[in-house]
């Protein structure tokens, strides 16, 4: 039986909406999305009609009507990694403000490039209008390129492709402000822990680790590798433990820097009296370790967000609601760093 011959009431339509405020059907959709060539007074009164009758947009029914899904597609890769989950905030944030909805496609952590293009095709399936690639690799392959020029997109990291994008972190800073910290307040030398080298952050940090200290005259040490988890920081602190010189090490992310300094304490190191430590990404933990990390801090959020609107600014051909955040990374020194002591 029908809701009507039950005696309640059908939900009110755009229909209504347009009666009640005095406008047509077309300018209650305008406003409804976000349109803003609508005079102030006339959306006023569509939205206190929304208001008064209860009034909700039907997605599937807004997207017959005009043509638009009004979704984001997010390209992630599968990982329980913090920055991956506060960068989707970012984006979900951006995307609600502007009236839009967000569709995720997650690829498992060292995927080839198929895999990343097999995503794409399924959220351009699903309906996305434009897709951020919030992935860690460079994904500059003829098969991308063509996607990338079909369907409006944007990254959330710099890579060559994309390398002066506002938007995006610039990694190569997170190292030269890591190192600079360290070798300002007195060390000879850093020693390196790299992340995974799958993920493109991991190389430019490394090179821009490098490009410093041959800048400063210094010969750069071997690179201990890493591949982001904690126990790899505390294989890499059983290495570095074992090397008497050591005194300043800069560490790919909190979470290994966590290891590395659990190593360390181990061998009899102190932190930061015998070895110096900053490490990248400033997590909530960051702060409550022992000693508390000095740390480069990366805004996910304002990463997301910022990725996002610029992908809505080319859909909408206008500015979108909010304004894009401020991206570069901070330096925040806590008491895992210090001069080095007399020897």
């Amino acid at each position: 039986m029908s809701p009507r011959r039950l005696g309640q009431k059908r939900p009110p339509s755009q229909v209504d909406v347009a009666r009640l405020a005095g406008v047509s059907t077309q300018t209650v959709s305008r406003v409804m999305s976000g349109n803003q060539h609508v005079r102030p007074e006339t959306a006023r009164r569509v939205l206190g009609a929304v208001e008064e009758l209860g009034y909700r947009v039907h997605a599937a029914a807004a997207s017959l009507a005009s043509g638009r899904t009004r979704i984001l597609g997010v390209i992630q890769v599968s990982t329980d990694r913090y920055s991956s989950a506060a960068l989707g905030v970012g984006v979900e944030q951006a995307a609600a403000d502007n009236g839009y909805t967000v569709t995720t496609a997650a690829v498992a952590d060292h995927a080839s490039n198929e895999a990343f293009v097999a995503a794409f095709d399924r959220l351009e399936r699903q309906g996305a209008e434009g897709i951020v690639l919030g992935v860690p690799v460079e994904l500059d392959t003829p098969a991308m390129r063509q996607r990338a020029e079909r369907v409006p997109t944007t990254r959330s990291e710099r890579t060559s492709m994309d390398a002066d994008a506002p938007h995006a972190i610039d990694q190569a800073e997170i190292a030269r402000l890591a190192v600079g910290h360290l070798l300002d307040l007195g060390h000879r030398t850093v020693w390196h822990v790299s992340g995974d080298p799958y993920w493109l952050e991991s190389d430019q940090r490394l090179r821009a680790w490098e490009g410093m200290l041959i800048e400063r005259g210094i010969t750069p040490p071997p690179v201990i590798p890493g591949d982001w988890t904690p126990e790899s920081g505390y294989r890499a602190g059983r290495t570095i433990a074992a090397i008497p010189d050591v005194s300043a090490v800069f560490v790919s992310s909190d979470e290994m820097a966590f290891g590395l300094i659990r190593a360390l304490h181990e061998a009899g190191r102190s932190v930061p009296d015998d070895v110096s430590v900053v490490s990248v990404d400033d997590i909530a933990l960051a702060a409550y370790a022992s000693p508390a990390l000095t740390t480069v801090r990366q805004p996910f959020e304002d990463m997301g967000r910022a990725a996002a609107l610029r992908l809505i600014e080319r859909l909408e051909g206008h500015e979108p609601k909010g304004s894009a955040p401020d991206v570069h990374p901070e330096l925040v020194v806590r008491a895992s760093t210090a001069p080095p002591r007399a020897r």
